[in-house]
């Protein structure tokens, strides 16, 4: 089966064609066509993985040579595919989520008049990321990450006949485009110092290379892993983004684009770690982020843009566990998987509160929905539950792993990243918990054409699957090291060092925190009346509930320069260039006009003329010659 892997790739893709060629005459069916191939690229999924974990742990990563791919002299290229530890935990990560959000959109996108298209843009963004994944060589992962970008501005522009959507979208593309300068310079440098850029060539001669040539390298691929997963300074698009439809929201969070840039640094461990300085680069980006995303989820009422704060933060946990090294990897990509459970629950979640309050997304306007939302309160439970790390729900094996480890280490970097992680989770239960209670507590502030109800069984399945996930799905994993040790052929083996302070105090600051933010929580949103107007704002207040200001520091220090200098540049070109070639030819214009006065036509006059010059040139000769 191994030999057959590509067909991972391939089914999608040819779905997605498939169903963009067929035009209407799929409208009635495409859909299933699409849940049928993620469904299928699962089931290959799994069925790889049960050979590769029945082999020894140093047998388990595989190259599989697909074609000659680019030959060019001394440089060769074959396009082929990695199928490791790490590979198949994203591809049965991205298409057990994504099948059971492909089937949630059966029900969601039921009424829209191009639900074909929308079905084969997904199967497009879920081929492109298992190329993403399972690519052997940083240009084969490029292709599969610019068509993870082109899917996202095709789907978060999905809507794009408001001109906000689509304006999202494009912000989104442009955005990414900036960080992809990121991977493109990253393997410009790889080719000038290793001569490839396919990974075993690279991560083979890492010990080879200057450390400010791997410390280059390592900076331009966090650089391109912040513009795919939302981290500082290129986090301004993922809010921006929820003008998709909701479960493109979950596809993006969940299995396929914010998770890119967390697979790229993992993937690229054996050049961060032979690069500390690039390594605390990322773990400081990843702790100011989480803090950064915590504090923009405050301040939201839009339910969908608080998840998007939301998993800015969370990811943000994931770069400070790859940012900490061989340590941290394997939980960073633990925290990967359970957030995508958790969070898919919530988002699918949100999306049903929408289904049932006439597309509202404004929290203060919802209140008591756990009447008229029974299953939806209780799968949103589960990831409310998940992502605080209350104990046994997934985020408890996960998350609180990274705050343990954050706490490892010497000088200053434990105390601030572990503080950083320890307040990031009491944020975390506060924002989180202010959002349960909003939506599913309290007095009802429904408006009067608004009769809550619970969305169809289609939709209910897979919150409910789903939501079984994100209760249970780090227990699973967590039993007997078992995540950490599938990893380990792929991120290494670390000895776990001690924290600079005792893991049970740890756990039980982590435990106090989260409980003491949920009681704060309550008091504020679910034991009282909410207003249904956000009250009066602080400065700080109105910069977190507009992205602190980010947009506007984007115009300020990116846009604006490039638009004067082209203004400048437009008119040195209309006043210098153009004007002195204009001026050239105006004066040779004026010449021939006043040199034209001269022909009149009239045999009199030019003989006239020709004994002037005649007289002329006989009194220079004669005084030439006296």
């Amino acid at each position: 089966m191994l030999d057959l892997s590509w067909l991972l790739i391939a089914v999608p893709l040819v779905s997605a064609f498939v169903l963009i060629l067929l035009g209407k005459r799929a409208n009635s069916w495409g859909h299933w066509v699409s849940v049928g191939a993620s469904s299928l690229s699962f089931v290959i999924g799994l069925v790889i993985f049960l050979q590769i974990v029945s082999r020894p742990s140093d047998d388990r990563i595989v190259n599989v040579h697909l074609f000659d791919w680019i030959p060019g002299g001394d440089f060769q290229l074959d396009a082929g595919l990695l199928v490791d530890p790490l590979s198949l935990t994203f591809v049965l990560l991205i298409t057990f989520v994504g099948t059971f959000i492909h089937i949630y959109s059966v029900g969601y996108m039921a009424t829209d008049k191009n639900r074909r298209i929308f079905f084969a843009y997904l199967n497009l963004f879920i081929a492109s990321m298992l190329l993403l994944v399972l690519a052997d060589s940083f240009l084969l992962l490029f292709v599969g990450w610019e068509g993870v970008g082109l899917a996202s501005y095709l789907l978060i522009g999905f809507w794009n006949f408001n001109p906000e959507y689509a304006t999202a979208a494009k912000k989104a593309f442009v955005v990414n485009r900036v960080g992809d300068m990121g991977l493109i310079i990253a393997m410009g440098l790889m080719f000038a110092t290793f001569g490839s850029v396919d990974f075993a060539t690279v991560f083979d001669n890492v010990s080879n290379a200057s450390p400010a040539m791997i410390t280059a390298i390592g900076l331009t691929l966090l650089f391109a892993a912040a513009g795919k997963s939302a981290q500082f300074p290129l986090q301004s698009w993922l809010g921006d983004a929820m003008a998709g439809p909701t479960p493109v929201s979950a596809l993006i969070h969940a299995a396929t684009m914010v998770t890119a840039g967390v697979y790229l640094i993992v993937r690229s461990a054996d050049i961060f770690n032979a690069t500390p300085t690039a390594r605390v680069v990322v773990a400081s980006i990843g702790a100011f982020t989480l803090l950064l995303g915590a504090v923009i989820a405050l301040a939201k009422d839009d339910i969908k843009k608080a998840l998007a704060g939301s998993t800015m933060s969370q990811v943000g946990y994931m770069m400070l566990g790859a940012g900490l090294g061989p340590i941290g990897y394997a939980f960073s990509i633990f925290l990967l998987v359970a957030h995508g459970f958790y969070k898919a629950t919530m988002f699918l979640g949100a999306g049903s509160v929408m289904h049932g309050m006439k597309d509202r997304l404004d929290m203060r306007r919802f209140g008591a929905l756990r009447g008229a939302m029974i299953v939806t309160w209780i799968t949103f439970g589960a990831g409310w539950l998940a992502i605080m790390g209350i104990p046994p729900f997934s985020g408890y094996f996960s998350k609180d792993k990274i705050i343990e480890t954050a706490f490892i280490g010497e000088g200053w970097q434990p105390w601030v990243f572990g503080g950083a992680a320890l307040l990031g989770a009491g944020l975390t239960a506060f924002y989180m918990s202010r959002m349960f209670f909003m939506t599913f507590h309290g007095k009802a502030r429904w408006e009067d054409d608004q009769h809550p109800h619970e969305s169809p069984r289609i939709m209910l399945i897979p919150m409910i699957v789903l939501g079984f996930g994100a209760a249970f799905i780090g227990l699973i994993l967590a039993s007997g090291n078992r995540f950490v040790n599938w990893l380990e052929p792929v991120t290494g083996h670390a000895e776990h060092g001690e924290p600079v302070i005792p893991e049970n105090m740890i756990i039980a600051l982590t435990l106090a925190l989260v409980f003491l933010s949920i009681f704060w929580a309550w008091r504020r949103y679910g034991a009282v009346d909410v207003p249904t107007e956000p009250p009066a704002a602080s400065l700080a207040t109105i910069a977190a509930r507009n992205d602190m200001f980010q947009d506007s520091v984007n115009r300020a220090v990116f846009q604006r320069p490039g638009q004067h200098l082209t203004r400048t540049l437009v008119y040195a070109d209309a006043a210098v260039v153009d004007g002195a070639v204009n001026g050239t030819a105006a004066g040779v214009a004026k010449t021939g006009e006043a040199t034209r006065k001269l022909q009149t036509g009239q045999v009199r006059g030019y003989a006239a003329t020709m004994l002037v010059g005649l007289v002329i040139l006989v009194i220079i000769v004669v005084q030439g010659g006296l």
